[in-house]
């Protein structure tokens, strides 16, 4: 075998192979030997079957068995020869021509096709003991729980039928049917539906309509569907409803006891208390580990400048192109509403593509030479994360997984991505700030660019009259 390298630039390679027709016949005749005595072919007794008659009958398609071996193991061990690693699989360029095939096959020409491929570049890990990150912390208040218990518990709350108007606060029981233009519109009716007026459960503009209505009224009501509603046929538009009132309840008062919190599947108030506040602090943790990691990442971005291998750009791309219109879609909008264009908008993905190609690849090469691995065991735990997902599906869904090695990779990827920013919080200097739950909460947008898919689009919703359902 020849092999010879035909380009060499910037990460791009292209190798070109030569398999001399010399050792493709060896190849064809050391198969065609060792099926001498398997081979069954009328006439002929096990094992005795003359050679050329043998060639004649299985020579092709032996042949193409040793070809589709050598497609299989020649890249494998010339990445290996070259001490180089690929980026993605090599690109497989072989003659088109037919009769140069048959030629091959039949042993009368020189087996010839390229690799094409891109490197992964060298990356030299650096020190980063002198890097430093501010963690924001926030303490959880003993009357921000008490505040959120109350929420909660009120949901176990009773209501008693009451006569006379209803008020914020009060439940009401209500037929409607929506309208546009008169006319009906899909997912626009309901029978029975309660809602807590003030609690902001449908559409603005719906429930404070309702207050002062009591049991038998019946009332139209004229409402605007907000600009950014998922379902376009509504969305600024104006509608009307057509209200029934069934029921007006007063609710119970708000006991804070054991026995609200068994109505809730929670043992004692104080141990729903206890739940809370783990809930919280768990939410407020996100959001420090999300903003420590955006300072790593930017940190990491300064440091480490290097040609990506544009294929994996290219992918990456991809991925968040085909997400941000789907995202537009869905919500009904365009780059104009989004004030850009089209053309703005994938340079700026681009970019952000090419951003997070190159720290991926600065994250696995500091873990590796740090020796981090992800276990079996947590592999397992992602993956049955996943499978409960998808309730009554977790059969086809382990078989995805064990067909689809790509799909696990993608599962194995993250873990060993938040393992790399534990070590990077080991060895680099962390300072600690208190700060209140709105500065910590903040809205960043960059900050989403490294741990989404890509910054969405306006969420869609659906076109009911309840926004608990849109949502």
């Amino acid at each position: 075998m020849q092999v010879t390298e035909t380009l060499n630039e910037g990460l791009k390679r292209e190798i070109k192979v030569v398999v001399p027709a010399k050792d493709l016949e060896a190849k064809l005749s050391e198969r065609l030997e060792n099926a001498r005595s398997r081979v069954r072919i009328n006439g002929f007794r096990p094992g005795k079957v003359p050679p050329a008659h043998l060639r004649k009958v299985y020579g092709k398609s032996f042949m193409a068995e040793v070809v589709n071996e050598i497609l299989t193991d020649t890249p494998r061990s010339v990445l290996s020869d070259r001490n180089e690693k690929s980026a993605t699989q090599p690109e497989i360029v072989m003659s088109e021509d037919e009769k140069e095939a048959e030629k091959v096959l039949d042993g009368e020409a020189d087996f010839v096709f390229s690799l094409n491929y891109e490197v992964l570049p060298k990356i030299e890990v650096k020190d980063v003991s002198g890097m430093s990150v501010t963690r924001e912390i926030v303490d959880v208040s003993d009357e921000e729980i008490e505040e959120q218990v109350k929420r909660v518990a009120s949901s176990a709350r009773s209501f008693e039928p009451k006569k006379g108007k209803a008020e914020d606060g009060d439940r009401v029981t209500v037929d409607y049917l929506g309208k546009l233009d008169g006319e009906p519109f899909e997912g626009g009716a309901d029978t029975d539906a309660q809602l807590v007026l003030g609690s902001g459960q449908f559409i603005p503009g719906f429930e404070e309509q309702l207050v002062d209505v009591k049991a038998g009224d019946e009332k139209q009501i004229k409402v605007t569907f907000p600009e950014n509603y998922g379902a376009e046929k509504l969305a600024g538009k104006e509608a009307t409803f057509d209200i029934t009132v069934k029921e007006v309840a007063k609710p119970g008062e708000l006991e804070l006891n054991d026995e609200t919190a068994k109505q809730l599947g929670i043992e004692s108030m104080d141990r729903l208390r206890e739940v809370i506040r783990e809930q919280i602090e768990s939410q407020y943790g996100s959001f420090t580990r999300q903003k420590v990691k955006r300072q790593i990442l930017d940190a990491l971005d300064g440091e480490y400048q290097f040609e990506a291998p544009q294929k994996l750009v290219d992918a990456e791309f991809n991925n968040i192109w085909a997400q941000i219109n789907n995202d537009l879609q869905e919500a009904g909008r365009t780059f104009k509403d989004e004030d850009t264009t089209e053309e703005a908008a994938r340079e700026e993905y681009r970019k952000l593509a090419e951003r997070r190609v190159r720290l991926g690849l600065v994250l696995s090469e500091i873990g590796e030479k740090a020796g981090l691995e992800v276990t079996e065991d947590e592999l397992q735990r992602a993956l049955y994360d996943q499978v409960r997902r998808y309730p009554g599906q977790e059969q086809q869904i382990y078989e995805f997984f064990r067909r689809t090695p790509d799909a696990v990779a993608n599962l194995r990827a993250p873990i060993f991505e938040e393992k790399v920013v534990d070590h990077l919080l080991s060895t680099i200097q962390v300072t600690d700030k208190k700060v209140s739950k709105e500065e910590l909460m903040a809205e960043d947008e960059a900050a989403e660019t490294d741990t989404k898919p890509a910054k969405k689009a306006a969420p869609k919703k659906k076109a009911v009259a309840k926004k608990k359902d849109a949502e």
